[in-house]
């Protein structure tokens, strides 16, 4: 009887042995497959890399657009928002804006006709700026705001006892979304946008109202989004939608039928 006993391989040969059964380890591929987990320092795929919050943003931005632009219904639109703000990965989010053009573009051989006021309106030399005033307030009297300004991220307007005119048929915004807080008090304010930008109203009246007159229109690719909220007792805030004088005369008349 043999005393030899088997040799324990060395630490090389073992690593050897092991880097070949890998090599020759059969690829396991399909849905069942599991994904191997990435190594410290191992390269990641773009597409595995985590989205932040500001990428989930743009692509809701682009959603919000495509809406405009009459690429997405709203149902369709509700769908792909709430995918988007579920989204971990690069991989998640972009199948959500993979059939849409880029902002303000359209399909190649496409010619896209401008309506009447969006010459007018050109809603991206018109965002982006300091605001020219953040706050409007009238106790017993009234305050102003119309022609050439430009609307912050956040503008207050309070009426007491008095009235209060936002204008931003001329105006430039500082950013792409901008809150509008009235406080009206026994007083009334009224906001005028044009055509073609959307308006959210939020406010609460008591003994009062939030009164939102005339139809928006189909929104203008690039337009700006108008939040107005705030509180109003015996007082009222309405918002209008209204065009310019120079819009309406430019716009060509019907004739009258004999």
């Amino acid at each position: 009887m043999s005393d030899e006993r088997p040799q324990k391989p060395l630490p090389e040969e073992q690593l050897s042995r092991e880097a070949t059964s890998l090599e020759k380890a059969p690829s396991v591929s399909g849905p069942g497959a599991s994904v191997a987990p990435v190594l410290p320092g191992q390269p990641v795929a773009a597409p595995a890399l985590r989205a932040s919050d500001a990428d989930r943003e743009r692509v809701v931005e682009r959603l919000r657009d495509a809406v405009a632009e009459g690429r997405l219904d709203m149902e369709e639109f509700q769908e792909r928002l709430e995918a988007a703000y579920a989204s971990r990965t690069y991989a998640e989010l972009e199948p959500l804006t993979r059939d849409l053009p880029a902002v303000g573009g359209a399909p190649a051989g496409a010619t896209v006709a401008a309506g009447p006021g969006q010459e007018q309106a050109a809603w991206p030399e018109r965002i982006g700026g300091a605001g020219t005033s953040s706050t409007a307030v009238a106790v017993m009297s009234g305050f102003q705001r119309k022609g050439q300004w430009t609307v912050p991220a956040r503008f207050n307007a309070v009426a007491f006892w008095g009235g209060g005119d936002l204008d931003l048929r001329e105006a430039s915004f500082s950013q792409r979304e901008v809150v509008i807080t009235c406080i009206a008090v026994m007083g009334g304010i009224q906001i005028t946008v044009p055509p073609g930008v959307e308006v959210d109203v939020r406010g609460i009246g008591v003994m009062g109202a939030f009164d939102q007159r005339g139809n928006p229109g189909p929104l203008q690719p690039g337009a700006p989004r108008v939040v107005v909220t705030g509180f109003a007792m015996w007082g009222g805030v309405e918002i209008r939608v209204k065009p310019l004088k120079s819009d309406r005369e430019n716009k060509p008349r019907r004739r009258k039928e004999l």
